[in-house]
Order: structure tokens, then C-alpha cells, then sequence
């Protein structure tokens, strides 16, 4: 299991680094966050500290999207399908 996640973790911190490109110019993204979309039908954009790579309960969302979507995004950004509330709940509480 531990081994797994070595690649979701180089692939998410491939995806940030194609989504810094992407976002170079845009003055919403400070340094060391990314941008992620979230939701099951519509997208709400989150703006995310980096950290958020390391924590359990985030990697585990990164399984679901990774089984769901694959890496590679129309929106040009990490998309997590996953209901906007469930979400605010996960990373409230890596805020902690």
C-alpha cells in the first residue's frame, strides 16, 4: 500500500507542477498552493496549501480521482469528484 502511493503522489506533484505553468500569471495562486476543481456535476474551484499532498484523508481523495478521471483533466487542474461539503469537511479538519 505504501508502495501505491508513491506514484499518486510524484503524479499529483506532476499535475501542481503543470497547473503552476498554467497559472503562472494568475495572481490567485500563491506560492505553494494549487488549485483544485471539486464537485460530481458542477466544479467549485479550491485554492489549497501544497501540504495537503502529505495528509491521509487528502490522499485519499487523490484515489478517488485518480480511479474516476484518471491525471490527465480537461479543466487544465486537479479534479476531485467529490460532493463541495465532504470536502470543506476533509481539509477543515487539516487545518487543525
Amino acid at each position: 500500500m505504501g508502495f501505491r502511493l508513491l506514484p499518486m503522489i510524484s503524479s499529483a506533484k506532476h499535475i501542481y507542477k503543470l497547473q503552476s505553468a498554467l497559472t503562472r500569471n494568475h495572481s490567485d495562486v500563491p506560492k505553494g498552493h494549487f488549485a483544485v476543481y471539486i464537485g460530481e456535476i458542477e466544479k467549485k474551484r479550491f485554492v489549497v496549501p501544497i501540504t495537503y499532498l502529505n495528509h491521509p484523508s487528502f490522499q485519499k481523495l487523490l484515489r478517488q480521482a485518480e480511479e474516476e478521471f484518471g491525471f490527465h483533466h480537461s479543466m487544465g487542474g486537479l479534479t476531485i469528484p467529490c460532493n463541495v461539503d465532504a470536502f470543506v469537511d476533509v481539509t477543515s479538519q487539516l487545518n487543525t
